[in-house]
């Protein structure tokens, strides 16, 4: 999603040209994407007012990083991720770009990002999708045969990409009415509820949906937030587990999130941040089981194309 409207975003960026954080430039005109991308890791704390800050509560912080590509003009709004166990990166851009790469870590603790691969998505045709409307992708499933799911806004959709290459074909999608850029952005596997089942949420409602690829989608639990906040990624966790991601911003108080990990019980975990945090537009979430039975999350942040914001991924380590 872009998070902050076009003319909203001008305004702010010019407002706070002098204390924005230094990002790389923008190449003065498009660069060919493809393989070999050198992406330039540079390290964050947690709070830069307080280098010292390691945790949130029970989250305790495993490295951060802001993103960069000065070789390609597309490595840019990043809007949800899936990493594996082995620290392969999938993620997803609001403009239909697919990028994988390979985390990298130093002492246990998120340090970068190798071996990355830009390519756009296709469409049903196979070619590149060819505009805002048809590109806007904003939530990312993999299945445990390999099929990705990429749920799309504005042209409201969800597409299945099978993992032999294949050109997508529609998937079950919910049948609601979305605003424009208010759509599908929560999207995660459930594979506790069958190999080809996933979750599906409504940023402006916080509607979620469960469905199959061989049957349909039903309305299933409703997410409780705030008015001014979205439901911007969601993820199934074992023991019927699902962590939501909510997502606010206003010219006064800049980007705020809520992540909340719920079981059938109610509430197990809460994690919010907010200045004097390092945050941004955090609109994606994954977990990595450990081997201590806990888990190592990812949150990711959209630059909107913007100079004045960051692509950012954070790491925490959390043990319920």
């Amino acid at each position: 999603m872009t998070h902050l409207p076009r003319l909203a975003s001008l305004i702010v960026a010019a407002g706070l040209a002098a204390c924005a954080p230094e990002t790389a430039k923008l190449p003065s005109a498009p660069v060919a994407a493809g393989p070999g991308i050198a992406v330039t890791a540079q390290a964050v704390p947690l709070n830069p007012d307080a280098p010292g800050q390691s945790a949130i509560g029970a989250f305790r912080y495993a490295g951060g990083l802001a993103l960069s590509a000065e070789s390609t003009a597309r490595f840019h709004g990043l809007s949800d991720l899936v990493v594996s166990e082995d620290g392969a990166l999938t993620a997803i851009s609001d403009e239909g770009d697919l990028i994988e790469g390979r985390l990298v870590f130093a002492d246990g603790r998120l340090s970068g990002l190798a071996d990355v691969r830009l390519a756009p998505l296709p469409g049903l045709d196979g070619q590149p999708l060819q505009n805002k409307a048809q590109s806007d992708a904003e939530g990312l499933a993999i299945l445990p045969n390999g099929d990705r799911l990429v749920s799309f806004e504005r042209d409201h959709r969800i597409w299945l990409y099978p993992a032999d290459g294949s050109p997508p074909r529609p998937a079950p999608t919910p049948e609601a009415d979305f605003p424009a850029n208010g759509g599908l952005e929560a999207l995660g596997a459930d594979p506790q509820s069958a190999p080809d089942a996933y979750i599906a949420g409504g940023e402006d409602s916080g509607q979620t949906w469960t469905c199959r690829v061989s049957a349909g989608c039903t309305a299933a639990y409703l997410v409780e937030k705030p008015a001014d906040y979205g439901l911007v990624a969601l993820r199934r966790l074992p023991q019927d587990r699902t962590a939501y991601l909510l997502r606010a911003w206003d010219p006064l108080r800049g980007n705020r999130i809520v992540l909340t990990i719920r079981g059938p019980a109610g509430e197990i975990a809460r994690m919010e941040m907010e200045r004097p945090l390092t945050i941004d537009n955090f609109e994606g979430v994954d977990f990595v089981p450990r081997e201590d039975g806990g888990y190592r999350l990812y949150l990711l942040a959209d630059d909107n194309f913007q100079s004045s914001q960051r692509t950012l991924l954070l790491a925490f380590d959390w043990t319920p």
